[in-house]
């Protein structure tokens, strides 16, 4: 039986044990390892549809062009003041599999410090030491060849990297003509190649890992690694289409926690339909989603209830605060004429050839990812007593998070102690991937480009449902407003960005990388003459790296205080309801997240057997 085929009047008479909320990277995961066990029935609700065999999902070549396609909610912020209003597309997936669907497939961890600093705020448990085991279990890593290890570094990574997980990741078959530049115009400015980039220490430049299974060179995510082998369980349901609008919640004065998740009503096909829980429901809704859920559900602050006339039913503010993203700026460089570019599949004869040598032999430029990188410590491009000065600026302002711990683990993360942290990532690529079309882009020339992606942002956002605009009628469903540059300590981010760009600059006048360069177009050399005229470019072109968390964290020692859910991801203040995503990361991490999410998610469905006796 094809469970995903199943109507919505089906799905519903079913007598769940668990129902996640959210078929993605997180959720999927947690539905795979409850229904290892047949005595629990599980039910999941997505809203898109399933894209396994969709080819500009599968393909590495095509990462990117499902952005903005159906399988994608199509987010935007709310006008970004210190953006100079503008508003950022927000990208989150909306197929089986989530985000994970639509990503550049980039895999990492980040450094050690950052999930320590989770489990010292007074989350036991999720520590370094405490993650690597989950991490391992969700992948499978295929050593690279021979041939590539003569090619290009690469790590085998020995003992911290799984080799019987899901999710299949390895190293690309084919590079860019620029990678074999990359180490040594890094190691050239005294940033070293890093060894063993899943160990703890990101810090230096490095081959990136990537979640292709090597196998047919396509896409691993959470459809095909966490759903599609398992699809055929009795016991898991998986409903397409299905919008879940509210969390169910009964009342019991005499209970331990005086409200208790029992289902959850959802929108499908124009109709209402409720489905009920006997134990839990989980949120894996997202960063955006899963605070949004609550909210409507009546778990929030008062004040956006209020407005939003919606029953408060459990008062905490902190659903949907502590927003953080890492914010991206993007140099373009026209580059040698000569160099095969990824542009060039812009050119019908071009991508079709490129399809053929792909379908027929799983080799060509389809199958290339970017995987030059480099985490570099602030420590190697802002003297310290620049940097000490810009965080006393910071020290004398408001808290910038719901407990002055957060924020103290934040400036830690910058101070003389912080050398083995990565502060900005660089990722150099062939190809123009300015916003739009940058001006001085021409037709018929080759371009190149180097991202800067701040890691630890001082800016700190929200998520929240709108305010009801007439009696029972709730408005534009949410507001995402990260605050980029802005906020109380917002200046800072943009001060890191500013000495990140100079660095970059750096990196692009090295040898041998510079040989290939043969101008820079974008920012012009006059939009950088001043640290004044590149402030007011990188205001023009922040964006945002899809990189969203804690909008429901882990609140550590000060509990609903200070977060949304416990170190086991339960939410306060509400039985048999847990969130397990990117929201309840507490403070973000030096890396892409997808990893990290399947770590979550792994350790996440552990707690919640453990929780139910098994």
């Amino acid at each position: 039986m094809d469970r995903l085929q199943v109507a919505p009047e089906d799905f519903v008479e079913n007598k769940f044990d668990f129902i996640i909320v959210g078929g993605g990277t997180a959720g999927l995961a947690v539905a795979a390892r409850l229904s290892e066990h047949p005595r629990f029935k599980v039910g999941v609700l997505e809203a898109g549809p399933l894209a396994v065999g969709d080819s500009e999902v599968n393909c590495p070549g095509f990462a990117g062009r499902a952005l903005g396609t159906p399988l994608d909610w199509g987010f935007e912020t709310a006008p970004q003041k210190s953006l100079g209003g503008r508003t950022v597309p927000w990208a989150r997936g909306k197929v089986i599999g989530g985000s994970s669907a639509l990503n550049y497939m980039t895999w990492n961890r980040a450094a050690r410090q950052d999930y320590d600093d989770w489990r010292d705020l007074g989350n036991p448990g999720w520590g370094w030491d405490d993650l690597l085991p989950f991490f391992k279990k969700s992948e499978s890593f295929h050593e690279p060849s021979s041939a590539i290890q003569k090619e290009t570094p690469v790590a085998l990574h020995d003992g911290v990297i799984g080799h019987s997980g899901p999710v299949r990741v390895s190293y690309p078959r084919e590079f860019t003509a620029t990678h074999k530049l990359w180490h040594r115009t890094l190691n050239s400015i005294g940033v070293e190649t890093n060894d063993n980039h899943l160990a703890g220490s990101n810090t230096g430049c490095w081959t990136s890992v990537v979640s292709v299974d090597p196998r047919n060179v396509t896409r691993s995510y959470a459809a095909t690694a966490y759903y599609e082998p398992i699809s055929s369980r009795s016991n898991l349901f998986v409903l397409t289409g299905a919008e879940v609008d509210e969390i169910l919640l009964t009342r019991d004065e005499n209970a331990p926690s005086p409200w208790k998740a029992e289902g959850v009503r959802f929108s499908h096909g124009g109709a209402k339909f409720s489905a009920f829980a006997r134990r839990e429901v989980i949120l894996s809704a997202g960063s955006v989603q899963s605070p949004q859920i609550l909210e409507l559900s009546g778990v929030g602050g008062s004040a956006v209830l209020s407005a939003a006339r919606i029953t408060v039913k459990v008062d905490n503010p902190n659903v949907g605060e502590n927003l953080q993203d890492h914010l991206t700026t993007t140099s373009v460089f026209e580059v040698d004429p000569n160099m095969s570019n990824p542009d060039d599949l812009q050119v019908d004869s071009v991508l079709a050839a490129a399809q053929k040598e792909y379908l027929e032999a799983r080799t060509g430029p389809l199958t290339i990812l970017p995987v030059s990188v480099s985490y570099v410590p602030a420590a190697k491009f802002i003297q310290q007593d620049t940097l000490n000065m810009l965080l006393s600026s910071a020290a004398t302002n408001a808290v910038r998070s719901p407990t002055a711990e957060r924020d103290r683990m934040l400036h830690r993360r910058f101070d003389s102690r912080s050398s083995m942290l990565g502060h900005v990532e660089f990722i150099f690529d062939l190809g123009d991937w300015g916003i739009g079309r940058p001006p001085g882009i021409a037709s018929g020339k080759k371009y190149a480009s180097l991202l800067q992606i701040l890691q630890y942002p001082f800016s700190t956002g929200s998520v929240h449902i709108k305010p009801a605009t007439k009696d029972n009628e709730l408005g534009p469903r949410l507001t995402i407003d990260p605050q980029y540059f802005g906020g109380t300590n917002g200046h800072l981010d943009l001060e890191i960005a500013l000495h990140a760009h100079r660095f970059a600059e750096k990196i692009t006048s090295a040898q041998p990388l510079a040989s290939i360069i043969q101008a820079q177009v974008w920012p012009s050399p006059a939009e950088t003459t001043t640290d004044q005229d590149l402030r007011s470019w990188l205001r023009h072109v922040a964006t945002t790296d899809w990189h969203p968390v804690g909008t429901c964290a882990m609140g550590g020692s000060a509990g609903a205080a200070g977060g949304v859910v416990d170190e086991r991801l339960r939410v306060y203040g509400v039985e048999g309801l847990r969130v397990v995503d990117a929201s309840v990361m507490p403070l973000q991490i030096s890396a892409h997240l997808q990893a990290t999410v399947y770590a979550i998610a792994e350790k996440g469905a552990a707690m919640i057997l453990e929780d139910n006796s098994v």
